[in-house]
């Protein structure tokens, strides 16, 4: 009797050892390329060729100046520096993620075929998808590609270089 309960121990603990090393296996080799893609994002950032302190530096400044009579309401001015992207750098830091490879039934940079059936429609309705977003049977954009920080003048400067890149 002790000798088949010792079998069945022996069985379960082989058992839990094959599914334990099953899901060792399948965690190491899922991520066994988190470098690889942790670099490619990477690259895209620093492809733009900015600095640390350029991508990080304040869009805006605020003014507070106070009045000299005590009557009246303090004043505040905000003057919002201008981003200073031109569409290159604008398609690397977001746009090339579905871009480049195509999600979401978005057209490829550079495939020239995708492009000239939305080339055709003006670059008005160009610069309204990509700043409104659009939805539809061959695939969805959020407004502003999902970066509602971006200005209306850094989206129509990428959709001009990706036209120009896909002309």
């Amino acid at each position: 009797m002790t000798e088949k309960r010792n079998a069945t121990n022996i069985s379960i603990i082989l058992g839990l050892s094959v599914v334990l090393m099953l899901f060792i296996f399948v965690l190491v080799a899922h991520h066994r390329d988190i470098p690889d893609r942790i670099q490619q994002h990477r690259g895209a950032l620093l492809g733009t060729g900015s600095s640390v302190d350029e991508r990080i530096k304040p869009v805006g400044q605020v003014d507070v100046a106070a009045e000299k009579t005590p009557q009246e309401p303090v004043k505040i001015a905000v003057a919002a520096s201008t981003p200073g992207r031109d569409g290159k750098q604008v398609y690397q830091a977001g746009c090339v993620a579905c871009h480049d490879a195509g999600i979401a039934g978005a057209p490829k940079l550079g495939d020239k075929g995708q492009w000239a059936k939305r080339i055709a429609k003006g670059l008005d309705t160009l610069y309204a998808s990509a700043v409104n977003g659009v939805t539809g049977s061959a695939g969805a954009m959020p407004a502003k590609g999902g970066n509602p920080a971006l200005s209306n003048a850094e989206v129509k400067a990428a959709v001009d270089y990706m036209v120009a890149q896909s002309k």
